[in-house]
């Protein structure tokens, strides 16, 4: 088991223009298209994952050159590092997807506060339901 592999799901897919998306693909190696087990959910303009046994959440798959250092911009962009205050929006864990070379241990970005009032994000795909104008 590696520590190296990353599922996103959201703006940091590949394609997506957000600054964030851009810079994994320059510090990380695509893999290809991935999916997960669970929910996704409208936030905002960004999606939450939640993990479940129903459902299937598209995403893609990242091998990181340096899992230490992206893992750490990645924890700040998503407000979980240790130092913002509780409760996280958050929190990165480890979970099983479906790649293009079958099952793969991952880090991802799971939505840890409660979803009751969030919109479905029907499909589980966030850049089909996504804006063009990349906001």
């Amino acid at each position: 088991m590696t520590d190296d592999l990353l599922f996103v799901y959201g703006t940091l897919r590949k394609g997506c223009p957000h600054s964030r998306a851009l810079r994994l693909a320059a510090e990380a190696a695509y893999v290809g298209a991935a999916s997960a087990s669970g929910h996704l959910y409208r936030v905002a303009d960004y999606p939450g994952f939640v993990p479940g046994s129903e459902g299937r959440v598209c995403g893609d798959l990242f091998r990181l050159a340096r899992p230490h250092v992206t893992l750490a911009w990645l924890d700040e962009y998503e407000e979980c590092a240790p130092h913002f205050p509780a409760p996280h929006e958050y929190r990165r864990q480890r979970l099983t997807v479906d790649g293009p070379h079958g099952g793969a241990e991952a880090w991802t970005y799971v939505y840890a506060l409660p979803v009751g009032n969030l919109e479905p994000i029907d499909g589980g795909d966030f850049l089909a339901c996504a804006p063009k104008d990349g906001g």
